[in-house]
């Protein structure tokens, strides 16, 4: 028998979105409780590891204007423009209200708040707390979340599928990992707050948990997947580790330089004009992968590398401004900044893509929600601008709140024997799963075949016999999960089930981040075939909806939802 739990809305995934998600449904409504349902203990979630800051408008010399236009741009004019509208608007009081509930930024010597340049930015707009925002803005969250008893905590619980009945979201089913047993959280709304997938590839800014948990579960239920070839890569990682050396160093002053000690980003013309160092992710990438085809890298054990030079700004600067970038950099990069260069390479950071939801944060499902890096709304479009996402987590958590309260209000409980029937279902499908000895296949081997295959296909730049080669290596490696062998039998922390849970769902991912990709014949954003060289907004102004079908996955379009700024080229 599955233990139940009934709330009024379930959220999934402890995160900032989720955290935010949960405060907006009871302050709300004194009367509703919350289930928060996490894969790991809240302060775990990603959100802890943001470093540079988040965006919007408080200076006298910005406007909501100039935040939209540099974030309709910035996507390379696939972001829809009244959700951007809205995103900007709704911004500072969010950034504001987060101050309210204790957390630190950083000011300036008059008491205002500080702000720093980000890339693609037209002004300093990203507020920060040194360089551990997210760190800060999750404890905020959190501690301010504890305030309400009507949000119930279950940590350590995996999703693994939706509950479906007449049409509509009922709640959903999950792993108890440190019991090995199966619980339902029923509830009258969903909001999937689960974070990105960036572990399908194998060098990535994103930690282990990041596997796309929400969207394949989304997805799996039918709903579209949205825009999902447009994976950006961050310019500065560290080679080996993956971990982020933030933008907010090219905010403060720092140099990327090639072997020859240039400032290849002001001496080359790589689009981003003036803005050098400051200009969007995607356009820095792609230069860095250009100079070591060019041969400009300087080559280390973990492949080309360049420098990123922080010795100019001083120590006193880097220890305030930049302490952990320093602590980082010395611990996992061997390297002291301030008095010498920080290796980085290009790395996957983020999806722009996503499980596709209207501005109201609602998708095609009645009653599920989703918001974060889990959903595109679409803000992003083809390209995010740095600092957007922790601010979009805040913006769109809060909508997400309140758009799945007064769902469940219109909502009935559903016929819960249904519900506990599918719930039943995947208990026994988990269990037999768990020591599975039978099979030839072990989930390493997957795992590294899929990142190398995703890396090949769908990486900085792409072309067609690469992405259709990955297309197929995919469709095969998932044939091959079904001969997968699973040792431990065991039911308490049993972690290769959990990774074989993962492993599955990043499969989903992978396969639609593929397929998503080859159907694309433009380059835009941080989507950039070489066989295909320039945007086509005539034939290509759309968003990518992908499908699951059992005979593989459905490629259709969906209109940008244009407005104030017409498509341009976009140049820096």
């Amino acid at each position: 028998m599955v233990e139940t739990h009934r709330h009024d809305v379930v959220i999934v995934g402890g995160g900032a979105a989720g955290l935010r998600a949960a405060i907006a449904a009871v302050e709300a409504d004194p009367n509703i409780t919350v289930a928060l349902v996490s894969k790991v203990y809240p302060m775990r979630s990603h959100t802890v590891s943001a470093e540079g800051g988040a965006a919007a408008v408080t200076r006298e010399d910005d406007s909501f204007e100039m935040h939209g236009y540099d974030t309709v741009k910035g996507s390379d004019f696939l972001g829809d423009q009244d959700v951007i509208e809205y995103f900007v608007e709704q911004a500072p009081k969010e950034l504001t209200l987060l101050e309210h509930w204790g957390c630190p930024w950083s000011r300036n010597e008059d008491g205002s708040v500080a702000t720093r340049a980000f890339g693609g930015m037209s002004i300093k707009r990203t507020w920060y707390a040194a360089d551990k925002v997210g760190f800060h803005m999750l404890h905020a969250l959190f501690q301010h979340s504890m305030r309400f008893d009507r949000i119930v905590r279950y940590d350590e619980q995996f999703v693994t599928r939706l509950l479906i009945d007449d049409g509509q979201v009922r709640g959903v089913v999950a792993l108890d990992i440190r019991q090995g047993t199966m619980r339902a959280f029923l509830g009258r709304s969903v909001i999937l707050c689960t974070g990105g997938g960036g572990k399908i590839f194998p060098f990535t800014t994103n930690g282990n948990i990041k596997t796309g948990d929400g969207m394949a579960l989304a997805y799996r239920a039918g709903v579209a997947l949205k825009d999902m070839e447009f994976v950006q890569y961050h310019p500065t990682g560290l080679p080996g580790t993956g971990i982020l050396i933030t933008e907010a160093t090219r905010g403060e002053g720092a140099y990327l330089k090639n072997k020859d000690g240039e400032r290849f980003l002001v001496t080359r013309d790589y689009g981003v004009g003036s803005k050098a160092e400051l200009g969007p992710r995607d356009l820095i990438s792609r230069a860095m992968v250009q100079e070591f085809e060019a041969g400009r890298g300087f080559s280390g054990s973990y492949g080309e590398y360049l420098h990123l030079d922080l010795t100019h700004l001083g120590e006193e600067k880097i220890n305030q401004r930049l302490p952990m970038v320093r602590e980082l950099a010395k611990v996992y990069g061997g390297v002291d900044p301030v008095y010498e260069p920080i290796p980085v390479r290009p790395v996957v950071h983020y999806m722009m893509g996503g499980v596709d939801t209207d501005i109201d944060t609602a998708t095609q499902l009645p009653g599920l929600y989703a918001a974060g890096e889990t959903a595109c709304v679409s803000l992003n479009g083809a390209n995010r601008l740095g600092s957007n996402s922790l601010t979009e987590c805040l913006v769109f958590g809060a909508r997400s709140g309140e758009q799945a309260l007064q769902f469940s209000k219109g909502a009935d409980d559903g016929n819960e024997r249904a519900v506990r029937a599918q719930a039943e279902e995947e208990q026994a499908r988990i269990d037999q799963l768990r020591g599975k000895v039978k099979g030839g296949e072990k989930l390493a081997r997957l795992r590294v075949d899929m990142n190398k295959t995703l890396e090949s296909g769908c990486g900085v730049y792409r072309q067609e016999d690469s992405m259709q080669q990955t297309v197929r290596d995919i469709a095969q490696i998932k044939g091959r999960f079904a001969d997968l062998a699973l040792e431990d039998k065991s039911k308490v922390f049993n972690t290769e089930l959990v990774s074989a849970l993962e492993l599955h769902n990043m499969l989903e991912i992978a396969e639609v981040v593929a397929n998503s990709a080859a159907s694309r014949k433009e380059s835009r954003g941080a989507h950039t075939r070489r066989d295909a060289p320039t945007r086509d907004d005539q034939n290509c102004l759309y968003h990518t909806l992908c499908f699951f079908d059992p005979a593989g996955p459905r490629i259709e379009k969906k209109d940008v939802t244009l407005g104030t700024w017409v498509p341009e080229e976009r140049k820096y």
